[in-house]
């Protein structure tokens, strides 16, 4: 599935189209810029989402206060079970490289088009 094919699929669940960046966090990513936001992405994803055992799984990531962790719930990133149901990346056995890549471009895509649509 391609970032693209993802997004629109997210888009038809209403759990996950609700998930918006508020003007604090709009804020903040426009403050640190794409580059740091990204690296924040890839450090959650490296720290909570990659290991193959989660001790609290399915509560490690906050609802807001970071633009990333907003895209995380968004984008059904948020917790190995989200990753299991969505994507098919089983719990239990660590994520590859690859696969924390293609989670961080997703998320960066959401970002980027949150960003977008709050400068309309």
């Amino acid at each position: 599935m391609t970032t693209k094919e993802a997004l629109e699929r997210l888009q038809k669940s209403t759990f996950r189209a609700k998930f918006h960046l508020s003007e604090k966090e709009r804020s903040y990513a426009v403050t640190k810029g794409p580059e740091v936001i990204r690296q924040h992405a890839r450090d959650f994803v490296q720290q909570r989402l990659a290991p193959a055992e989660i001790p609290n799984d399915g509560r490690q990531t906050p609802m807001r206060g970071h633009p990333v962790f907003v895209a995380q719930h968004a984008c059904a990133c948020c917790c190995r079970g989200c990753l299991e149901k969505w994507y098919r990346i089983p719990r239990g056995v660590a994520l590859t490289e690859e696969q924390q890549e293609g989670i961080v471009r997703l998320l960066m895509a959401w970002v980027r088009r949150e960003m977008q649509q709050g400068a309309v």
